[in-house]
């Protein structure tokens, strides 16, 4: 290559250029940019903020200086990027809402949780805080290495001290080139804790460390609902997903009202945007539990929700609230960092918290190491000093007489050049006697401290011990008191709770009206007269049923199919109401034989009109289509008759012919669905009604607005299919039982 490249033109394929170019950005964006390192937990943006700040001796006790002298400092000597980025960073360190241990103190408009944007660097100021001077502690004993800055006029830390466990504590969130890092914060106190017991005990799994860091502990509080099998696949992984949820609490109001209060939200959520998010909902009635929300929130969070009634269940309100909107969120784990050879990989919690350590562990050593040189200096030059007092005269005669007092000193006592040198510099007022004894006792001094280190430097044991009581130094400081207390609650895994249609319909007793042309209506109310019950000429009542506005009503039709529609949806008022087979879809050659509500734990005899029938369960009675279920399959010319609630430990079954006839219930088969087996035999018509009851309290009819019972039934009683007699004297002519209540929908 020439020296001189001015109008050289090197033809280069386009590929290759691009890739070299676009591998020098990757490099630069994930090394220098968005990734933070494994052991100070800092980005270099955050680390040059600190370190720029400790050079303007902006420490916790000092004064504040205005955030533009820092952005300005950090800029011009160790940051070549723009200065609103540097100052967005600034905020982000001093931001208790975004910061789980803040590492700047700002005086001024800081922003807030509901995501406003901090004044003018201009007009705020800042200084660090105790937690960025224990990163920066033993900066200056040579713990760390240093690098020239981007214009060699200057040097910079490659990495901080690190003396609390900043990346964990902390975490970190970035985007670099094909990675990105996502790292919650976490309690500094559980920190610490894990870290002593993985000093004592090396190799320890993930999954004992959780005893101790129990999971993410935000700034913002709020819940983490996830069980322990979630956070250890997590922790052990590096990567997971952790659902957070609000906290709130039911408060309670006059006549009977109540409220929700949420006080903590998820991290990362802005506050206005939620409350905006939830009335966008309201609005589109997305959210039909929820009547109203209102932030009342001081310096401290309060949202309060209305429920849309009273009647509704506040563990279901929240269940859709969170469903919704961001008063539930996730937080995604991606434990991505550069490792201390400057290598990005994902990380579980025990190899974070172990090259912690063993960071601590590289500062220890170099700091001991640091201190040795300094105490090996010192010592150097108090034994000069120690000689020159013991031969005060000769030294005194010497440098008055000598033309070249240093070289005389030298070889006179055998003194080093720095001790002579020491020694001529000495002032006269050193000269006291007293001076003797001082120099003596910190020689003394010197050199325990110098055995000790030279003992702990020997013995790997004596320096995690070492270690061990400044992390217990740093929990006591860090990890108490209200900056240290958990923020974030621990939960199991929440119930999944299903928010039904019903919920969102306000409970209230109705009567619904069925009539013999099919049209059917609720009435408000248990209490209808019969004076309220109008039809069109020709109609009269089939069925009246009390219900409430949330029940689900099955409509058992004489096809043997079983429709459900929801009691809120039949029409109100006076009228006529509605026309069934709007409602489902029946032929018109088909009518309904029972209109009730169906009980999943009970049983139902459903029967056709020529005797045949089964029990079904309850829980089978139900019908998520217009077009319902086939539950009793009818063949031409057979139509479905009944579907009734069962009990006690006989049936009574009548045929149109007053044939009466007894048997056991458990003869007959319970099935899902089918045609049935033969309840009663006939030679000419078919079933009229049947019964259960038990055998030993009797059989009861009703006899107009009296009942009759009967135990005698040792005639009537048989076997499944017989014919049957014909019935007691006082069986009603009608041929049928009655309804032993007045409207229960038996038809």
């Amino acid at each position: 290559m020439p020296d001189d490249l001015t109008g050289t033109i090197q033809d280069t394929p386009l590929a290759t250029a691009l890739s070299e170019r676009y591998l020098a950005y990757a490099l630069s964006t994930i090394m220098s940019r968005s990734l933070p390192d494994v052991r100070d937990g800092l980005k270099p943006v955050h680390r040059r903020l600190i370190f720029a700040m400790r050079q303007l001796k902006l420490d916790p006790g000092s004064g504040f200086k205005k955030c533009a002298r820092v952005v300005g400092d950090v800029m011009g000597k160790f940051h070549p990027h723009g200065d609103m980025s540097i100052y967005e960073a600034l905020v982000r360190l001093a931001q208790d809402f975004a910061s789980r241990y803040p590492l700047i103190e700002g005086q001024g408009n800081f922003g807030n949780i509901d995501g406003d944007n901090a004044a003018a660097m201009r007009y705020t100021e800042s200084r660090m805080t105790e937690i960025a001077a224990a990163l920066l502690d033993g900066i200056d004993e040579d713990t760390v290495d240093f690098r020239p800055t981007y214009d060699n006029e200057d040097s910079e830390p490659i990495v901080l001290p690190g003396a609390f466990p900043n990346l964990l504590a902390n975490g970190a969130a970035g985007i670099a080139v094909g990675m990105a890092t996502s790292i919650p914060p976490h309690n500094a106190g559980e920190l610490c804790e894990a870290a002593i017991h993985l000093i004592r005990n090396p190799g320890t799994e993930t999954a004992k460390l959780l005893d101790f860091v129990r999971g993410p502990d935000f700034p913002t509080g709020g819940e983490l609902v996830e069980d322990r099998e979630t956070l250890r696949l997590a922790y052990e992984t590096g990567r997971g997903s952790l659902r957070v949820r609000a906290r709130w609490s039911r408060s309670d109001l006059k006549g009977g009202m109540w409220q929700i209060v949420v006080t903590e939200i998820p991290y990362q959520v802005q506050k206005s945007r939620l409350i905006e998010q939830v009335a966008e909902l309201l609005a589109e009635k997305k959210l039909p539990l929820l009547g109203d929300i209102r932030d009342e929130s001081t310096e401290h969070v309060r949202i309060v929700l209305e429920p849309k009634s009273r009647t509704v269940d506040p563990d279901m309100l929240m269940a859709s609230v969170f469903r919704a909107t961001a008063l539930e969120t996730r937080f995604s784990m991606n434990m991505n960092v550069l490792d201390a050879d400057r290598t990005p990989r994902v990380m579980n919690l025990a190899e974070m918290l172990q090259a912690w350590l063993d960071h601590r562990h590289i500062v220890l050593q170099r700091r001991s190491r640091h201190r040795l040189a300094a105490i090996a200096r010192r010592l150097e030059i108090l034994e000069g000093y120690i000689t020159a007092f013991l031969n005060l005269d000769e030294v005194i005669r010497i440098i008055r007489t000598e033309d070249e007092p240093k070289p005389a000193l030298i070889a006179a006592f055998s003194l080093t050049d720095v001790q002579a040198e020491a020694v001529l510099n000495m002032r006269l007022r050193s000269l006291r006697k007293l001076e003797e004894m001082e120099l003596r006792r910190e020689h003394k001094t010197l050199s325990a401290e110098q055995k000790a280190l030279n003992a702990m430097l020997d013995d790997p044991a004596k320096r995690w011990a070492r270690i061990e009581a400044e992390i217990e130094a740093t929990r006591q400081k860090f990890g108490a008191g209200p900056l240290g207390a958990r923020r974030t609650s621990i939960g199991g895994a929440p119930n999944v709770i299903e928010v039904t249609a019903e919920a969102f319909i306000e409970r209230e007793p109705l009567t619904v009206i069925l009539s013999d042309k099919g049209w059917v209506r609720a009435l408000k109310g248990h209490a209808v007269a019969d004076a309220e019950l109008k039809f069109k000429e020709g109609d009269r009542l089939k069925t009246l049923l009390r219900c409430s506005s949330v029940d689900r009503i099955a409509v058992f039709a004489t096809n043997g199919r079983v429709y459900t529609v929801r009691a809120a949806d039949l029409p109100r008022g006076r009228g006529d109401g509605q026309a069934i087979r709007l409602l489902i879809e029946m032929g018109n050659e088909d009518e309904v034989a029972n209109l009730f509500v169906a009980d999943a734990a009970a049983r139902y005899l459903v029967a056709n009109d020529q005797g045949r029938g089964f029990i079904v369960a309850g829980s089978e009675l139900v019908a998520e289509k217009r077009t319902g279920k086939q539950i009793l399959t009818v063949k031409p010319g057979e139509e479905a008759k009944f579907c009734l609630p069962v009990g006690g430990d006989h049936l009574a079954v009548i045929g149109e012919n007053r044939k009466l006839l007894v048997f056991p219930l458990d003869q007959i088969p319970e099935m899902a669905r089918g045609a049935g087996v033969i309840l009663q035999k006939y030679k000419d018509g078919g079933l009229a009604d049947a019964k259960s009851f038990t055998l030993a309290e009797g059989l009861t009819w009703r006899l107009g607005d009296k009942t009759r019972t009967e135990t005698r039934l040792a005639e009537w009683l048989g076997a499944r299919g017989q014919a049957g007699r014909l019935p007691p004297s006082g069986f009603p002519r009608t041929g049928v039982f009655g309804a032993s209540v007045p409207g229960d929908g038996a038809g």
